[in-house]
Order: structure tokens, then sequence, then C-alpha cells
């Protein structure tokens, strides 16, 4: 069962910015500088002030920040590039010393794996924040030059840093990274249960070992959560790739806990249900399931519809927000245009709308209901997160 887990080749998935990639849980443990955020109990912490301070405006202050973060972004792409560009240079060296010697393509293919981990051995701790960016666009470049030898050299260096930051993590965030490059959900399934009971050493399909922590998944959970809460909190979701797998960890993880998704560990999100879930699901529940309902559930986990990104971006000035309609028609609590309908909101709202369903005995025709959106939601989620 576990020989369904890929090892050798990882899914590259586009990203729209850097930061947010399949690679992103590694680095947000290693080389990520900590966010002014908190957790869904708390409120954000506001990134700039909104006074007028030596007659400087809230605008012009924005702008500023916006060409400092510019800046910052193409230094830390340009170290980042030096490093890669090193690294690769060396790994050219040593691949034609390779082919100087009498091996076959498997073996070559071996030794140069191994060379990698000499050389990123050497060098992971010295890395800068911009090698993994500078990493992703070398390669996108040698796949639009079709130099496939390039193309093929740089993925190795990339497998390399993936193994050697994985070292350097938290078990459960190790995990979340297979799990991040797991495409079958039967996979991940037998994953979380090798790690839950401890992990340890276990051969892969094509006969290399492979090493899995042991972790809690609770541990897991809520370490996804916290990544989605990030991601979902922001004005523009940035991969909703990333943003679909990370729902599937925490849901397949909280499902293999003792109560499943109503377990009470998984009782650690807001208390409050937010307005445009709740007016999205109550939508919902007024149609009977069909192709319509599920249409209209896809739509918006793409981003369409009630789940389009706010018009405003994150540059936009939350002093000029639009009032919301609010739950069901009425005025809204906070007066303020709510975040679009986000995936892994949706699927709290549901579940914590079945909990007090079922809490108070009166199972039927909605938790059925109810049951059906939080599956087909999932099926949507693993159609977006890889495909």
């Amino acid at each position: 069962m576990f020989s369904m887990i890929p090892t050798a080749t990882l899914p590259r998935v586009p990203s729209i910015t850097p930061l947010f990639s399949p690679t992103w849980p590694f680095l947000h443990c290693h080389w990520h500088r900590p966010m002014a955020m908190t957790t869904r109990k708390h409120s954000f912490i506001p990134m700039s002030s909104g006074y007028q301070v030596g007659g400087t405006s809230k605008s012009v202050q924005q702008e500023q920040s916006g060409d400092d973060d510019n800046t910052s972004h193409y230094e830390a792409l340009l170290k980042g590039g030096e490093q890669v560009t090193s690294v690769l240079q060396e790994m050219i060296t040593l691949d034609k010393k390779l082919e100087d010697m009498d091996m076959d393509e498997a073996s070559e293919q071996v030794a140069v794996e191994l060379a990698a981990q000499g050389v990123i051995g050497k060098r992971v701790d010295q890395m800068e924040s911009g090698f993994m960016m500078a990493l992703d666009y070398m390669i996108q470049l040698a796949e639009k030059d079709q130099d496939d030898k390039r193309k093929s050299l740089l993925e190795v260096i990339k497998e390399a840093v993936l193994s050697h930051l994985t070292k350097k993590c938290p078990p459960h965030v190790q995990v979340i990274g297979l799990l991040c490059r797991t495409p079958q959900k039967e996979s991940r399934q037998e994953l979380l249960r090798r790690v839950a009971a401890g992990g340890g050493v276990f051969k892969s399909e094509n006969g290399t070992k492979v090493h899995l922590p042991g972790a809690n998944l609770n541990d897991i959970a809520n370490q996804a959560d916290d990544l989605l809460e990030t991601m979902e909190t922001r004005p523009v979701v940035p991969d909703r790739k990333l943003l679909a797998r990370l729902v599937l960890i925490r849901e397949e993880a909280r499902n293999m806990m003792g109560g499943g998704i109503l377990d009470e560990r998984n009782d650690r999100g807001f208390n409050t249900l937010p307005e445009s879930e709740v007016n999205f699901l109550t939508k919902l529940v007024a149609m009977k399931p069909g192709k319509t309902v599920q249409e209209m559930i896809t739509n918006v986990m793409q981003g369409k519809d009630e789940g389009a990104d706010n018009s405003e971006g994150e540059g936009g000035d939350s002093s000029s927000e639009k009032f919301s309609g609010g739950i069901a028609g009425r005025s809204s609590v906070t007066g303020r245009k709510p975040l679009p309908v986000r995936p892994g909101m949706f699927l709290e709202t549901v579940s914590k709308v079945l909990g007090g369903i079922y809490a108070g005995n009166i199972s039927g025709i909605t938790a059925q209901h109810l049951e059906w959106v939080h599956q087909k939601t999932l099926q949507i989620l693993q159609e977006i997160a890889f495909s």
C-alpha cells in the first residue's frame, strides 16, 4: 500500500508568488521571517499605520513601502541567483567527470544525485532567502529554452535542497511537505497512518528506502490550519493549488483522529461563523443536491463568483471598503466588506454547522445535505490540487 507514495520525482507546480509554493512549508521553518499575524482567535496586526506623520500621507507611505518591498525582493533574487549559478557550475563540472566514467544511465543518475547532496550539504546553512525563488525561476527558463540537461540538473539540485531542509524542520512540518507532494488520497492516508504510528523506514515502489518521521495528527492538522490562515486572510490567494493541498491535508488529518472531523480537538478555529461562507452555504442548502450545486461549489473553490478575490488587491485601502449585506441580507456586524469565500474557511463552517446539528441530535435531511456538500467539496479540491 505504501508503495503508492511518490518519492523520486516531485510534481513541479507553478506558483504565483515565490513565498507560496509547494516548498513553502520547508521555507517557513528554515528561512521565512516571522509574519505579522496571529491565529483566527485574534485579529491581524496591521503592517503600516494610517496616521499622517510629518506631512506624509498614507498613500505615499504605502507607495514607499511597496518600493522598499520590491527592492528587497529583487536583491534577494539576485543573491539567490548568484548562489544557484555557483552550485550549477559545480554540478556541471562533476557531471562532466561522471560522463567520462563507464557508467550506465541509471548509475550515472544516482551518482549525480549523490553529488548534489554533497554540494548542497556544504552550502545549505549559508543559502540566501532568495535561493529557492531563483532556482524555480531558472528551472522555468530552462524549460522555456527546451534545455533538458540544464533543467534536469536544476531539478536534482532542488531535490537535494528539499532533502536537507526536511531534516531541519519539525516532524509535523516534514510530513506536510511530503503530503503536499503525494497526489493519491489513498497514499496520503497510508502516509498519515504510518506517521501516527511512529514513522520508520519503508520501501517505496521504486525500491528506495524512505524515512518517515513520527508525528502527531493533531499537530499536522493544526500546522496546516495555521498555514491556511496565512493564505486565506490575504485579499488575494497567491497559489490555489497549494491552498487546496493544505485544505486536504487538514481535513484528512482531522478525519483520522478519534472523533473524525467533529473531534473536540478540532475546535480551535473561529467562534463566530464568517459571513461570506454562511451566505454561500445557505444558498447551497436551499437547493437540491446535484450538478448545479456541484458547479457552484467548483466555481467558488476555483476563485470565481462568491470566491473571487477582492478587486482592491493587497494594496487596497481598508478605509474605503464597501459595506456588506451581512448574513442573509441583514446589515454586516463589522460594517466592512468580508473576504470572499475561502476553501478552508468554507469547510470549517460546514463542520461547525454539522457539529451543532449532531450535538442537538436533530440529524436529518439537512445533515445529509451538508455531508454531501462536504464530500463534494473535498473531491473538487482534490482535482484542483493535483490537476
